[in-house]
């Protein structure tokens, strides 16, 4: 006999239980170890969602619910927009196993209705939605990693062999603002791997062809270009603007003042170096390990590095 879709969810409410909105809050407010799950669509979680809920929406949720929540007898509470998807949604979860799940009667308009808290991401236009869409497949990234992305401040030291990649990618994937500091200009040998430069752009200041070049690929980056030489009289004012500093220098000098200044200013740097066939990239974070100057307490003598 067939089934309407209102009287499979009578049955489906003789199963699942529903908690309402003021028991979750309650449930929140105690920090009680529970899983709030929002199954609405990324467009219904786009205009609002409440803060610390895990989001899948309900077209995936039997494909990602293991990676998110492994343990089966965990407490599982769903909400969606109005507390109906949301039951079918625990029964599915009670069908693969998981023994502890719920709906939240009346979904997120109810708990909107109440006044009680939500959160909302930085708003993205259509053009970063379609530009930046694959983020958004990435649990990894999604909404909210793209808006920090969007929101962080990254400084490139050097624009050559190593800074230009590391440019390119930052650019294309949404860094909102790229400072680039180098006093060099660019010369035809540079182009085989600088891939920021091109021909035509051939003695002129690097920061300048890499300004063209960032904007062109991505123009909702800030690029701040600086063409002058990192130096003990500028460094910290420079790298106080900036969460995250890469290191893509090609001198001693420079790589231990870069250490030195992201100690002083406690910022994060990103070093890379390279020669020939073999490269190196580490990660040095002040105070929760080791800095460049710890592994590298002096620089080489001179004439010990390959040019």
């Amino acid at each position: 006999m067939m089934k309407s879709y209102r009287q499979i969810l009578e049955e489906v409410k003789t199963e699942i239980p529903e908690v309402t909105i003021e028991e979750v809050k309650k449930k929140k407010d105690k920090q009680e170890d529970f899983v709030l799950l929002d199954v609405r669509d990324d467009d219904e979680y786009r205009e609002g969602y409440i803060p610390d809920a895990l989001h899948i929406t309900r077209g995936m949720l039997e494909f990602s619910i293991e990676n998110y929540v492994p343990d089966r007898d965990k407490k599982i509470i769903i909400h969606c927009a109005a507390g109906l998807i949301s039951l079918l949604a625990a029964k599915s979860l009670r069908e693969m196993g998981y023994t502890d799940t719920a709906s939240m009667a009346g979904g997120y308009r109810a708990w909107t209705a109440a006044g009680f808290p939500t959160a909302k991401d930085r708003p993205m236009t259509p053009e970063q939605m379609e530009r930046y869409s694959r983020h958004f497949m990435l649990r990894e990234i999604g909404d909210k990693g793209q808006a920090k992305l969007l929101d962080s401040k990254v400084l490139l030291v050097g624009a050559g062999g190593l800074g230009s990649p590391a440019g390119l990618y930052l650019a294309a994937a949404g860094v909102g603002t790229l400072g680039i500091i180098d006093s060099d200009v660019v010369e035809l040998n540079n182009l085989q791997r600088q891939v920021l430069h091109r021909t035509e752009t051939i003695g002129k200041p690097k920061v300048e062809s890499a300004t063209a070049t960032i904007k062109s690929l991505n123009p909702d980056v800030e690029v701040i270009p600086y063409y002058e030489r990192l130096t003990e009289d500028n460094v910290m004012d420079i790298f106080k603007g900036y969460d995250l500093i890469v290191d893509g220098s090609d001198n001693f000098a420079t790589r231990y003042l870069v250490n030195d200044a992201a100690v002083l200013a406690n910022k994060t740097v990103v070093h890379g170096s390279i020669f020939q066939f073999e490269g190196q990239v580490t990660v040095f974070k002040p105070h929760e390990g080791p800095c460049y100057r710890c592994m590298y307490p002096t620089p080489p003598p001179p004439g010990m590095v390959p040019g």
